[in-house]
């Protein structure tokens, strides 16, 4: 079986959601979870987007593989000013 490494984009989106999983707002001063939801948001749409270039639509499986938390689905390509 091929163990499956993931890319730029996708140590990009591992990182930004392991970063938002370890959050906690008593151990966290000074960092706004907020940002790390969007920094989250941006990684995975990054992620997408590169998919899609190579021809893979169906990104349920990298939901499931990296546990995308809904909060950060529901930010996926927003633009904010």
């Amino acid at each position: 079986m091929a163990v499956l490494r993931p890319g730029g984009h996708g140590r990009k989106a591992e990182a930004a959601l392991a970063d938002l999983a370890a959050w906690e707002v008593d151990s966290s001063p000074g960092i706004d979870r907020e940002t790390l939801v969007n920094n989250a948001a941006d990684a995975v749409w990054s992620l997408f987007v590169q998919r899609q270039i190579c021809g893979l639509h169906n990104n349920r499986d990298v939901v499931l593989r990296y546990g995308i938390p809904n909060e950060v689905l529901a930010r996926l390509g927003v633009v904010r000013r």
